[in-house]
């Protein structure tokens, strides 16, 4: 599966995220934050050493469910899932390194 692109407009519930299999990198943002944005380079090179893990790429704001319940407070916020529970979290990544090392503890 390829990065994501676009920011899904409607987020999936909880329950199905938790009940995903494999590994899943979990994107809470905006497509308006500058943080977000310019976040995206280091995303597409962590793809593309992984690109089988799924990437759900989701809209966050305030009273959003999905994000709430991950307990997201800034963007872009990375959780990265191992059949459906986390395993690593970064917030505000710049670099590819720590994104590609927290893949590899979910691949």
């Amino acid at each position: 599966m390829p990065m994501t692109q676009h920011y899904a407009a409607t987020e999936p519930p909880r329950t199905e995220v938790d009940a995903l299999n494999g590994g899943t990198v979990l994107e809470f943002g905006a497509p308006w934050c500058g943080f977000c944005q310019r976040a995206q380079p280091a995303l597409a090179e962590a793809f593309a050493v992984h690109p089988a893990l799924r990437h759900i790429k989701v809209e966050d704001g305030s009273g959003r469910p999905l994000g709430r319940s991950f307990r997201i407070k800034l963007w872009p916020t990375l959780v990265f899932l191992r059949d459906g529970q986390e395993v690593a979290r970064l917030v505000r990544p710049t670099e590819a390194d720590p994104i590609r090392e927290a893949m590899r503890r979910i691949s």
